[in-house]
């Protein structure tokens, strides 16, 4: 079985080109289109990574990996966040959240996809 996406996006159009792209390279994706359905999701599916935006309805992106973090079963799971905000600020208010890394829209995929080679290689023997 290959790698495990949760993408949490709200925009349809952006979960969709995303989901699919992603498919396409292989990947194995799940979607949630806001805080509180990605935190059931990490909870159930437990992914290998989740792509999180985090400008999202109900429950933001910032809540939603600070609530991951603090919760023991799910709080090792990596996350990128995905992002329109793209000044250094949002950078560094991402990683402080515990997000692992960053991708500011509009996403450059073959980065993307980099980030989640790397991220997910950690640990794993090549």
């Amino acid at each position: 079985m290959g790698i495990g996406v949760l993408l949490v996006e709200d925009n349809d159009l952006n979960r969709d080109m995303l989901s699919r792209r992603l498919t396409r390279a292989g990947y194995v994706v799940r979607t949630a289109t806001d805080g509180e359905e990605a935190l059931a999701k990490v909870r159930e599916l437990r992914p290998d990574v989740v792509l999180l935006d985090l400008s999202l309805p109900v429950k933001d992106g910032w809540a939603t990996c600070e609530e991951i973090r603090a919760d023991a079963r799910i709080s090792a799971t990596a996350i990128i966040a995905l992002t329109a905000h793209a000044m250094s600020d949002d950078r560094k208010r991402a990683l402080a959240a515990g997000c692992n890394d960053y991708a500011p829209k509009p996403v450059d995929f073959p980065e993307l996809l980099e980030k989640i080679e790397k991220i997910t290689a950690v640990g794993r023997p090549r």
